[in-house]
C-alpha cells in the first residue's frame, strides 16, 4: 500500500513522535538531553515552527508543534535528526541509523484537543511510571505550561494564553487540568491519530483539513470480507 503524504497545514498544530530505532535508546545522559533541545531551539527559530510541548523520553520524543510554513516540520525534524545523530554517533563511539524511519505525526485541531494533546505528552513519564507527577520530570514542558518557568524553547499557543489573563493565572488554570485522568478514549484517539498519520479533531475539523490538503483524514472503512476468506474461518 502506498505511504500517504503528510499533512502539514500553516498554522494548524501538529503532534510529532520520534521514536529510536527497535526502540533503542537515543538519549543516555542530561547532556544528549540538553543538546536535542539546543537543536530542537536553534532549528524551530530557524525554520518558523512555534513549539508548544514537548517530552523527551529515553528511546523518543513527544513535541506539539505549530508551523508557519508547509514544510517547516519536515525541514525542522530533518535538520535536527541529522544534527543530533552525528553528535550521538561520535559521543558513544558507534555508527548508523538512530531513528525509527519517518516520524510520525498528525494534525491537531486546536480548540478541543490542543491541551489534552499537551497533557498526554507531559504524562507520559509518570504513565511509565519514572515519576510520581509531571513536574517531577524535568525534560518535559510541564515546568513552562503549568509552573510558568520561563524558556527560550517555549511558544504559548493561543488556546493555552485563553486559560487566564495573566501567566500565574495560566499555569494555575492548566495545573487544574492535570487533576484528573485522561480519559482512555481521549488516549486511543491521540494514537490512533498520531501512528496512523491522520487527524486528530471532530469530524467537522477532519473535512476542513481534508479540504486544504487534499488528502483523506480517517483511516478507510473496513468492507465486509470477500466469501473465500469467510469460508475459511
Amino acid at each position: 500500500m502506498a505511504r500517504l503524504p503528510r499533512i502539514c497545514l500553516p498554522g494548524i498544530p501538529q503532534h510529532v513522535i520520534q521514536r529510536g530505532n527497535n526502540r533503542q535508546a537515543c538519549f543516555g545522559s542530561d547532556e544528549d538531553f540538553s543538546a536535542y533541545a539546543h537543536w530542537l531551539g536553534e532549528d524551530a527559530e530557524k525554520y518558523r515552527v512555534a513549539v508548544h510541548a514537548w517530552v523527551f523520553m529515553t528511546n523518543h520524543v513527544h513535541l506539539l508543534l505549530t508551523p508557519e510554513t508547509e514544510d517547516g516540520v519536515s525541514r525542522l525534524m530533518q535538520s535536527l535528526g541529522r544534527k543530533y545523530v552525528r553528535y550521538f554517533n561520535s559521543t558513544y563511539q558507534r555508527s548508523g541509523t538512530l531513528w525509527e524511519g519517518r516520524f510520525k505525526s498528525c494534525v491537531v485541531e486546536a480548540e478541543n484537543y490542543l491541551l489534552t494533546c499537551q497533557r498526554y505528552i507531559e504524562l507520559n513519564p509518570v504513565r511509565a511510571g519514572m515519576v510520581e507527577a509531571p513536574e517531577d520530570y524535568p525534560w518535559s514542558s510541564y515546568r513552562a505550561n503549568g509552573l510558568g518557568r520561563e524558556t527560550g524553547l517555549w511558544t504559548s499557543h493561543a488556546v493555552y494564553r485563553e486559560l487566564g489573563r495573566t501567566p500565574a493565572e495560566r499555569a494555575r488554570a492548566y495545573r487544574e487540568l492535570f487533576r484528573g485522568h485522561l480519559e482512555p478514549e481521549a488516549l486511543k484517539a491521540i494514537r490512533d491519530a498520531s501512528n496512523s498519520g491522520m487527524a486528530l479533531g471532530n469530524d467537522r475539523f477532519k473535512q476542513e483539513v481534508e479540504a486544504l490538503s487534499g488528502r483523506r483524514t480517517a483511516p478507510l472503512k473496513r468492507g465486509p470480507k470477500p466469501k473465500q476468506e469467510r469460508e475459511r474461518e
